[in-house]
């Protein structure tokens, strides 16, 4: 009987400290990064203990737009959502700079094509606008801290034969709007690779939206490209698993931090 009450104990505490408003740091203190895309980076892997812990100085916008301690989901777009990219990336970023606060805004949306990340565009699936959503958080973030950074996974909904060869222009014009919305026009843009997993091959069309990413660092000043070689499914072929996700996080931070060395 004493097990079970701890852990209901441990879970109450995380989740009033998940919904408790903290005291932030001065605005240059508070380092923003912008979560976007679909559904890797909402992230679908299942939340274990580890995802639970906060980090002292790693917080997130709440779907209710205040900051809480970051923890697994970071998302709300769909019931599914669970451990992503994010809380890792966040967790070694703070670790290398010891004076600041990171802060994550959570905004990416399940099976957004990139055609959705536009002004005024509805998604039917979430019935949501994932570009207006998206800018309302970022209005509600900016003024409490600097963004450092823009974070990418996406293409899998490109990836058909009337969508693919045109990804690698809308990419292009996406992280020029981005850029303008946050008011940083050098902000690192990171994009990762859709899941490269064994057995299951890729179509000629994510081939294509495979090389836009792939390209980006050399076409689009001051971006990245980070790999999911080696990296496993959750068993649907399609979302990375937990583990995955927190070493796609790693490989993120390690992007990010070598582009700010």
């Amino acid at each position: 009987m004493i097990r079970p009450l701890l852990h209901l104990c441990a879970i109450l505490f995380v989740t009033c400290a998940s919904a408790q408003e903290v005291s932030l740091p001065s605005k240059d203190k508070l380092h923003l990064y912008l979560l976007v895309g679909q559904s890797n980076m909402a992230g679908r892997g299942v939340v274990e203990e580890q995802d639970k812990t906060p980090h002292p100085r790693v917080l997130m916008l709440s779907k209710e737009g205040k900051w809480v301690p970051a923890i697994d989901p970071l998302h709300f777009d769909k019931s599914a959502a669970g451990v992503g990219l994010g809380k890792t990336f966040a967790q070694i970023v703070a670790e290398a700079n010891p004076g600041v606060t990171i802060g994550l805004i959570p905004c990416a949306v399940g099976g957004s094509p990139i055609d959705t990340w536009k002004p005024g565009v509805f998604y039917p699936a979430t019935k949501s606008h994932p570009w207006d959503d998206m800018a309302k958080r970022v209005a509600l973030a900016l003024p409490a801290g600097t963004l450092k950074g823009i974070l990418w996974h996406q293409g899998e909904s490109d990836s058909k034969p009337e969508l693919a060869q045109a990804y690698e222009a809308k990419l292009h014009d996406l992280v020029k709007r981005l850029r303008e919305l946050v008011n940083a026009p050098e902000a690192p843009f990171i994009a990762g690779q859709m899941g490269k997993f064994d057995g299951v091959p890729w179509t000629p069309e994510a081939v294509i939206v495979d090389k836009a990413h792939q390209d980006l660092a050399k076409k689009v000043p001051h971006t990245a490209f980070v790999s999911a070689e080696g990296l496993k499914h959750k068993g649907d072929k399609v979302h990375f698993d937990s583990a995955s996700f927190r070493e796609l996080g790693k490989r993120y931070a390690e992007a990010y931090l070598k582009m700010v060395k």
